[in-house]
């Protein structure tokens, strides 16, 4: 059946499930390991559902993009407003009275856009979206270590057809929570001698990437960073407060978090939210910090897809957000993850640095077809995010040279193509490292990341007033990385400068100036015969587990100030 016979009113559009199409077919709907039912939803009770809609010149929002990052453009740091990406993208006034009306038959209420208009988020009852959305099937189930409840389809949903041009996808059905990763590894037992420390704090940290007490915000500017939370985990002011007390002595710091964005409950503490908040303002100290935090929200709602909603819904951000969520690029629908890239492509057009973390899992690993593969995560395989990977000390107590932590994430994307600012770099190390796995367990063709790293392993974390030690993850060097670009932000904008803005094509340009190569080690894979756990390592310049390297303050401040 053709689509003009879709188009044959509001009624047919509404109704017709025989010219229907799946947005999403393939999107993974296995239920993630820790997730049980609860059963169907009532029929009578009522859900938020997000639906994108479709966006124009994405082609030009790209250019755009190219233009104001690239130093040796004119355009550089001339960056667009919110107002300006919404009068680009902005959906037709087909598309917007198509799907308005579509909604408004089946029942919604409540609808709220964005400033962009590119996301409508509606109330509707179970049994109405269930009508609107055939195929779908809404069960409450319940997971994670923070027993959380959320409502989703186990089962694929269709859209009308004659809404193909006008819809991307529909959020809410699919997609669960994260399950942090960050891990407490045991004390190392290698020290032979009493060390310098007995693991990794703000102290630790400046010393190493030779940050002086005069390296912290100036309370003149106004720069800020934030950090999101997608986890049902709160932080506590209270442990900041104390965590600043134990390790933050020595340099001027802020108490407590400038705002929180999102409902911030009064559970107990989680330890990623905790480290996230004490490492960004820790290694970014004296700047003005934002929390985005997703407790509180609607069972049916996707806490990723909510914070990318809010970034287009507010005109003046911080300008580094720190982001540790991540998930395998194969779980997710191809529909889902080109719309994901292209709301961290609008990100970049309006200068906000966005750093991700590369993930916990080394270079991953799948079996496809009965083959094994490395297995890319997402949004750090995002051409338009900073990905951040992780290292650890060559001596675990010693403030010393950086090696491979084999947790730390890295590789290439299946989905995205390697982005030309790359090309140099990534060309240089498939020809020159003498570790290279099998071609056949990746794609060389695909964004390779990270682009940079830090410290991941190690660290004391203040969580309900307690002191954690030896908390590991690439979710602990994405804050630190963050607040050392928000030091460099500070002295750009007191220099009359715009702020960094999307690091990566001058990152690259400058061949990883300003950071210490971090060129021993191998992270963790496949643990077959054919690769024996063992990814890829580094080596000299760029490589996929530790990108160009850890930073080295006064050298990177230098190379990144003007202009």
């Amino acid at each position: 059946m053709g689509l003009g016979a879709c188009l044959l009113g509001l009624l047919a559009l509404f109704t017709a499930v025989k010219c229907s199409y799946s947005p999403e077919p393939d999107q993974q709907r296995t239920l993630p390991r820790g997730w049980v039912t609860l059963g169907r939803v009532d029929p009578e009770e009522e859900l938020s559902l997000t639906f994108a809609l479709k966006q124009q010149n994405l082609g030009r929002l790209s250019e755009l993009v190219q233009a104001v990052s690239d130093p040796s453009s004119p355009q550089y740091g001339k960056y667009l407003t919110l107002e300006d990406v919404a009068e680009l993208v902005r959906p037709t006034p087909l598309t917007l009275h198509t799907v308005q009306k579509w909604l408004l038959a089946a029942g919604a209420r409540d609808c709220h856009s964005v400033t962009t208009q590119d996301f409508l988020t509606c109330w509707l009852t179970v049994r109405q979206a269930e009508l609107l959305l055939p195929g779908a099937e809404f069960h409450r189930y319940v997971g994670g270590p923070e027993e959380t409840h959320v409502v989703r389809s186990p089962h694929p949903y269709q859209l009308p057809e004659a809404l193909a041009p006008h819809v991307d996808f529909v959020g809410g059905l699919h997609r669960f929570p994260q399950i942090s990763s960050l891990r407490q590894r045991p004390v190392p037992q290698e020290a032979g001698t009493v060390g310098l420390h007995l693991g990794v704090t703000p102290s630790v940290i400046r010393q190493r990437y030779n940050l002086t007490a005069q390296d912290v915000g100036s309370g003149t500017t106004n720069n800020s960073q934030a950090c999101a939370q997608f986890l049902e985990q709160y932080f506590h002011n209270s442990d900041l407060a104390e965590f600043m007390r134990l390790f933050g002595s020595k340099f001027a710091h802020q108490a407590s978090v400038a705002r929180v964005v999102g409902k911030q409950g009064r559970g107990r503490a989680g330890i990623e939210a905790s480290l996230d908040v004490e490492y960004l303002m820790s290694a970014g100290a004296n700047i003005s910090t934002w929390v985005y935090s997703s407790p509180g929200r609607h069972e049916a709602q996707e806490p990723f897809l909510q914070w990318l909603l809010l970034l287009s819904n507010e005109s003046a951000l911080p300008h580094v957000h720190t982001v540790s969520y991540g998930d395998d690029e194969d779980s997710l629908s191809s529909t889902y993850i080109q719309r994901v890239n292209t709301e961290l492509m609008k990100a970049a057009a309006r200068g906000l640095t966005l750093l991700f973390a590369s993930g916990d899992t080394g270079a991953g690993c799948w079996s496809v077809s009965g083959r094994h593969k490395f297995r890319p995560s997402f949004p750090a395989s995002s051409p338009y995010v900073t990905t951040v990977g992780g290292t650890s000390f060559q001596n675990p107590f010693l403030v010393t040279n950086e090696i491979v932590d084999y947790i730390s994430g890295g590789g290439f994307s299946n989905v995205f193509p390697r982005p030309s600012y790359q090309d140099e770099a990534v060309a240089q190390f498939l020809k020159s490292s003498p570790h290279l796995p099998p071609s056949s367990y990746f794609n060389a063709s695909g964004r390779a990341y990270p682009d940079v790293a830090a410290l991941s392993d190690g660290y004391w974390v203040v969580s309900n007033s307690v002191p954690i030690p030896w908390v590991s993850g690439t979710s602990a060097s994405t804050p630190v990385f963050g607040g050392i670009l928000s030091l460099i932000n500070e002295q750009r904008i007191l220099n009359g400068r715009p702020p960094l803005g999307f690091l990566n094509p001058r990152l690259y340009q400058q061949h990883g100036a300003g950071l210490f190569d971090v060129i021993h080690g191998c992270h963790e894979s496949c643990l077959n015969e054919e690769v024996e756990g063992q990814g890829f390592c580094s080596g000299p310049g760029w490589d996929p587990v530790t990108g160009w390297g850890t930073p080295n303050f006064p050298a990177l401040l230098k190379t990144l100030l003007n202009p």
